[in-house]
């Protein structure tokens, strides 16, 4: 079997070494948990900060942690336990994802925590450069190029939902406020009376404008007492 060493370049191995990387990944885990805390996430700052530090942690140990063991009767392998810290983030990437009406949510995060084990294991393996490039690109991906994309796309095409309320309980009420409240201008372009079941119901066409991501309305929406069904056409204008 082939033996795979891994050596970390400029590092000595000495304690003193390896607190100054855990520290690193503590301040770089622990901006990218500030901005996921800030845009009020299920997964904030102490989330970010013990993936990175564990990230770093496993890192370190592959590193320095079986340097005394005899490679003469034993095969060390470095690599195995940075590949199991991959496996690992996806059960946590996992737990904030959730489905809700059929919109996705949590994808963002989920990545981010994804990205902050990268910059934990890049801190442990002594790739500064890189932790710091990640760190700075994930800053300027969330404030930056995201805002631009929903300024492009917000001006570029309107979204229409067909609504399935019920009808005489003050619904489309709910409907038109919660919009206002999230910035969005509501047309209404058509209504048509239903009665499944004997219930009234009324199936609503509305067009809405606006810069916060569609799927956050459609969740809003969703969740309203008195609305059946929400779904959701794109018509290019």
């Amino acid at each position: 079997m082939t033996v795979v060493r891994t050596e970390v370049l400029w590092l000595s191995g000495t304690v003193q070494d390896e607190l100054t990387l855990l520290g690193l990944a503590f301040v770089l885990c622990g901006a990218i948990g500030v901005e996921r805390q800030l845009s009020q996430k299920s997964a904030g700052v102490r989330t970010h900060l013990l993936v990175g530090m564990g990230s770093a942690g496993f890192t370190l140990i592959s590193a320095y942690g079986f340097a005394g063991v005899d490679t003469a009767t034993a095969i060390i392998d470095p690599s195995r336990i940075a590949a199991q810290i991959v496996s690992g983030i996806g059960f946590l990437g996992a737990g904030v994802i959730f489905l809700r009406r059929d919109v996705v949510r949590g994808l963002t995060t989920a990545a981010t925590i994804w990205l902050t084990a990268a910059v934990g294991m890049a801190c442990g393996a002594g790739l500064v450069l890189l932790a710091v490039s990640m760190t700075v690109l994930h800053v300027a991906a969330v404030t930056v190029v995201a805002p631009l994309t929903h300024r492009l796309r917000g001006s570029a095409e309107r979204a229409t939902l067909t609504v399935r309320y019920l009808d005489g309980r003050g619904v489309l009420r709910g409907i038109l406020t919660v919009a206002a409240d999230m910035g969005y201008q509501t047309t209404i372009r058509s209504t048509e009376q239903i009665r499944p079941d004997g219930r009234p119901e009324v199936v609503a066409r509305m067009q809405f404008r606006g810069r916060p991501p569609l799927q956050l309305l459609v969740a809003e929406l969703s969740e309203l007492a008195g609305v059946e069904r929400v779904a959701v056409a794109h018509e290019s204008e």
